[in-house]
């Protein structure tokens, strides 16, 4: 077993945590390698032996499992970064939620003893991609949603939307998402849009205050093309994805959207299940009344 340790290093105390993870692969003989962006750093970590200082990219093909030290946020910039790669990645999470980073910096024993014995899943969830039909060139490619809003713009834009080159709808919003299963417990649950098991292969469509009580979010296959002309009274339409890469297209624009061909594998406890993780993470299925009476009483 060879592990690939890529951490955020803005998070506090991320050496002494990286390094009570490395005391614990060395005690259970497991081998690890790091990202290069710890080569000016490496004084701080206690590792022996020879340091192997890896692009991500390297890292990613050299690696058995990818773990990352950070939130959602870290782990979907590396599984961008990663895309393509042979490498599962784990997550240890080091945020506020930690849905994608499922792992707690309490169980690191744990989730050694489990890299150790090989007692984890690799689950494999569709991602998307997409262009501006007039720069196919410059492709996004999204984890969790792709979302066309209105940026800096204070007034709403007008989308129209087609499935298949059938046409959906036309309505005034701030924007839309569209969102993968993994990313249906993120901004698309936000504006009102369905938690979706990542087995399922669908893909949604969430209007973002929409102007009209008749839109609803909508649930159609991956393997179905979408295609939104956007029009705004600015001059830039904007594209985002993931939250971390965003891209300016002048109005009007029509972006099309598809399923990536290019998955992304995740490392999943065996101790822990999906509905778990909705129950702890977010509250899903909480019952205030019962917390309510408690107090009371």
């Amino acid at each position: 077993m060879l592990i690939g340790i890529i951490p955020n290093i803005e998070k506090p105390n991320i050496f002494e945590i990286v390094n009570y993870f490395l005391q614990l692969l060395e005690e259970n003989n497991i081998n690890y390698m790091f990202s290069s962006n710890l080569i000016k750093h490496k004084d701080k970590l206690r590792y022996k032996g020879s340091a192997n200082f890896k692009s991500i990219k390297d890292l990613g093909e050299l690696s058995d499992v990818i773990v990352s030290f950070g939130g959602d946020g870290t782990m979907l910039h590396i599984a961008y970064e990663l895309r393509g790669s042979k490498a599962p990645i784990l997550g240890l999470n080091l945020g506020k939620l930690g849905f994608l980073a499922e792992y707690e910096m309490k169980e690191i024993p744990e989730l050694v003893k489990e890299l150790k014995e090989n007692k984890f899943v690799i689950e494999e969830r569709i991602a998307l991609k997409g262009f501006n039909s007039l720069k196919k060139e410059e492709e996004f490619y999204a984890i969790n949603d792709l979302v066309i809003d209105k940026g800096r713009w204070q007034k709403m834009i007008e989308l129209t939307v087609k499935v298949d080159n059938d046409y959906v709808a036309t309505f005034v919003a701030d924007g839309i998402i569209v969102a993968t299963p993994t990313g249906s417990t993120g901004y698309s649950l936000s504006t009102g849009g369905p938690i979706v098991n990542p087995k399922a292969d669908v893909i949604t469509i969430c209007p973002i205050s929409p102007h009209t009580l008749t839109m609803r979010p909508l649930v159609i296959s991956s393997d179905q093309k979408i295609e939104i002309e956007v029009h705004s009274a600015y001059e830039n339409v904007q594209v985002n994805c993931d939250g971390q890469r965003v891209y300016y297209y002048q109005s009007p624009a029509t972006i099309e959207i598809f399923k990536s061909d290019i998955p992304v594998r995740l490392v999943h406890s065996n101790r822990i299940s999906y509905f778990e993780i909705l129950r702890n993470k977010l509250m899903w299925g909480l019952d205030v009344r019962k917390n309510n009476s408690t107090k009371k009483n």
